[in-house]
């Protein structure tokens, strides 16, 4: 049996190559890597006005959103001070009583309309981009006047309708959306740990 033959019936293989094709096309799409630009200004922005970035996000995109926030409140690479980011994913407490009471669609909701405040930033992780708790979350952030980021996959580009930012990976494979999701999110916390200490450095 030849190598190729293997290799087509190896699912790490094939996992490999696809996750390999989907962070091929972001790198080569202008319009992607401009966005994660603008999401990575926006967050800056607000984090230099002194308030905060909130995250959520469902299943994986949870534990997304509780690693960004610890990217962010701890460090990514270098020694700096701690920035102002809470992924609303973890309080247990929170979740299941709002849920007892108000529903699911609300656990976020409720969340933002609880700790957010105008000049806030909400960054939205759905691979669908129609879970009714995210687009809840939202039309709350958007009634506060919060700053909203959907990340999404190329099936989901309907979230932008809710969003002021939208970051769409370019593949519609829920892991590999998810990668990106995750390598985009890097991407971004690097640019905000050197964009914040350029600042400091500047006073």
């Amino acid at each position: 049996m030849s190598q190729e033959s293997n290799n087509s019936k190896d699912a790490i293989a094939a996992h490999f190559e696809q996750s390999l094709a989907g962070l091929t096309r972001a790198t080569r799409d202008a319009a992607l890597l401009a966005a994660a630009r603008t999401i990575a200004a926006v967050i800056v922005a607000a984090l230099r006005a002194g308030n905060k970035l909130l995250i959520i996000g469902n299943g994986g995109s949870a534990a997304d959103a509780q690693h960004i926030a610890a990217e962010i409140v701890g460090r990514y690479k270098k020694d700096r001070p701690g920035y102002a980011a809470i992924a609303l994913t973890t309080d247990t407490s929170a979740l299941t009583a709002i849920a007892n009471d108000y529903g699911f669609e609300q656990v976020f909701a409720r969340q933002v309309e609880g700790l957010g405040q105008r000049g806030d930033v909400l960054l939205a992780l759905s691979t669908s981009g129609r879970s009714p708790n995210i687009l809840a979350a939202l039309r709350t952030a958007r009634q506060l006047g919060i700053v909203s980021i959907g990340f999404t996959g190329t099936k989901g580009k309907t979230l932008g309708e809710f969003c002021d930012h939208l970051f769409v990976s370019p593949s519609d494979d829920t892991p590999v959306v998810q990668q990106i999701h995750l390598t985009a999110a890097h991407g971004i916390c690097d640019e905000i740990e050197q964009a914040m200490m350029r600042g400091m450095a500047g006073k």
